[in-house]
This record gives structure tokens, sequence and C-alpha cells, in this order.
């Protein structure tokens, strides 16, 4: 028996299969009513992200803080913009990340606001793995 979707929008937790999503790939589920991009990021996507110096980052965060131990391949984020809340593109702009086309932020493969307006990185909402191919959001 699963909750009614009214039960899901206030917020219970949600359940994600992982296995579909290819290396570089992403999903958006939503959870709360807000889209959670789910990354699989590649290695050369973590690699880069690690490589960045977190003094130069307009919100400091390492990579490492920002993934779960263990599973660092991905990355689970709030897709809403920090600047004023439109959704991001995964997959574009300068730095593999993600691009937001209202007023031109630019985060990093990790989340991190990288260029443009916005103030902060994406948020990271709770999530847990509950196996090597499924993680709960919430």
């Amino acid at each position: 028996m699963n909750p009614d979707a009214s039960t899901i929008a206030a917020g219970a937790p949600i359940e994600v299969d992982l296995t579909p999503i290819a290396s570089g790939q992403d999903i958006k589920v939503f959870w709360r009513g807000k889209p959670i991009y789910i990354m699989n990021r590649t290695k050369k996507q973590v690699d880069e992200a690690r490589q960045v110096p977190v003094a130069s980052l307009p919100d400091p965060a390492t990579d490492q803080s920002r993934v779960k131990e263990g599973h660092d391949q991905w990355l689970v984020v709030i897709g809403i913009c920090t600047h004023l809340g439109c959704i991001p593109i995964a997959h574009e702009g300068n730095y593999d990340g993600f691009f937001c086309p209202c007023h031109g932020s630019q985060y990093d493969s990790s989340g991190r606001i990288r260029q443009g307006p916005a103030p902060a990185n994406l948020p990271v909402p709770p999530y847990q793995f509950v196996s090597d191919s499924k993680l709960q959001i919430g």
C-alpha cells in the first residue's frame, strides 16, 4: 500500500530506483512539490568538481560535503535556482552541471554556484541510500 498523492505532496519520503540511470545521465523526480535532480555523474565530472579550489566559490562547499560517502557519483539536489526560483536545465552551461536560462546562473556538476546572480548552491535535500540501487528522499 502506497501513500496517496496528497500525503506524498505533504512530505512523505519517496524511494527512487537508480538502476535505469546510466552514467552521465540524470532524472527529475518530485518531492514536496519540488523538482529533485538525481544525476549519475561520470568519473570526469566527479574529478572536475573535486579539483575546484573551494575558496574560489561564491558559496564555498566541497564536493564531498554534497554527496554521500561511497556513492560519490550520485548527486541529489533540489532543482530550484537560488536566485529567483526558476528551474535550471541539467547538463548545460560552462561547468557541465546546471544552467538557469532566466538570468544566467550556472552551477557545476556538484550543484555549486559558479557564475551569475544566484547567491547560493542548489540545496541538497535529506536523502539516504537504502541499497546500492535505491535511494530514499525525505
